[in-house]
């Protein structure tokens, strides 16, 4: 097969003219993580130019899964795709928005970031080891802070979840129980239970946390802002307690170096700095080669969203550095 297709082409500084907007009905599918901000996008490209785009964020795993059978014309990831998966559907992987995945707690009384916390406690919360929020782990963190002798309600994903597999590698580098038990992955074996919920989605995820007292998740920041949820601070690899803000998040951003298509796919999770926040990632979108028409199209909206910093910025995310969009850009015009 031959791989390398010119999919964009550069003429005059520009790209060339659209295909009919009903021809051009571009279907998308996968990670929660993404889904506000590609929302926003999809709403302003239609409002900009008339085509639509929709997407249906139902999970890393099943967005991949539609996009191999055929039902998404591409498809969003958390988790990078290996080069043989890649091979294997026919497509290119580029990276669209950069966001962070926090804790979030249901614990009236308790404001954003004085929760303490750290990956291993929170790899015994989720493994049931720990499950009372005045449970000494807890409270030795927390000195003079109210918490309720309330039992743990602890929520997770019901789907394969990139953002899951966020999670669990973070808690996977700070506990070797958790690494032995239930170790990382977008699906994992959790331990059951009245005290373990499954929820679909990081929107899911923030609602069962909003309305069930006493309870712990983990979301895409966004979604916490959205649904006014406190988040907890964790302790990043410097051993500094750190609060989920944006500058944090940048604190991880800016260690990425983007100098290669190598470069497309890096890890910003639990880098060093002491305001560095540790659970950090970039969002995938996974376009295939061919129809070439479909793939220009495809590659047309992305050129437009990578340019659309600003709306990325008011729902939470960090937009790509300039220097990323540039290299992205160069990745399209060399297949």
């Amino acid at each position: 097969m031959k791989r390398r297709v010119v999919l964009l082409a550069w003429a005059g500084g520009g790209l060339v003219p659209p295909v009919r907007a009903a021809e051009a009905e571009l279907r998308g599918a996968g990670a929660t993580f993404p889904a506000p901000v590609y929302a926003r996008w999809m709403q302003d490209y239609r409002r900009a130019t008339g085509i639509a785009v929709s997407y249906d964020p139902v999970g890393s795993g099943a967005g991949i899964e539609a996009l191999a059978q055929g039902r998404a014309d591409f498809g969003a990831t958390d988790v990078p795709l290996a080069p043989a998966e890649l091979q294997r559907l026919g497509a290119l992987q580029f990276p669209t928005v950069i966001g962070g995945v926090v804790p979030v707690v249901k614990l009236p009384g308790i404001d954003a970031g004085r929760l303490r916390l750290t990956g291993a406690l929170l790899a015994d919360i989720y493994l049931g080891r720990v499950t009372q929020w005045n449970a000494p782990a807890i409270a030795s963190l927390n000195p003079g802070l109210p918490l309720p002798s309330s039992h743990i309600t602890v929520i997770h994903r019901a789907e394969a979840s990139g953002t899951t597999a966020l999670w669990s590698d973070f808690l996977s580098r700070a506990s070797v129980p958790w690494r032995a038990r239930m170790g990382s992955g977008q699906r994992l074996d959790w331990p059951s239970g009245p005290s373990f919920v499954a929820a679909t989605g990081n929107e899911g995820v923030a609602s069962a946390v909003q309305r069930t007292w006493a309870s712990i998740g983990y979301v895409e920041a966004s979604f916490a802002a959205r649904h006014h949820l406190a988040t907890a601070a964790l302790r990043n690899r410097d051993g500094e307690f750190v609060r989920a803000t944006r500058p944090a998040f940048e604190a991880a951003a800016a260690q990425a170096r983007w100098r290669d298509e190598t470069d497309l796919v890096q890890s910003l999770m639990d880098l060093p700095g002491s305001n560095t926040w540790p659970l950090v990632s970039a969002s995938h979108a996974v376009v295939p080669w061919q129809p070439a028409a479909r793939a220009r199209e495809l590659l047309r909206f992305f050129d437009w969203a990578l340019g659309q910093g600003q709306a990325a910025a008011e729902l939470g995310y960090l937009p790509l550095p300039e220097a990323a969009v540039q290299l992205v850009r160069r990745q399209w015009a060399e297949r």
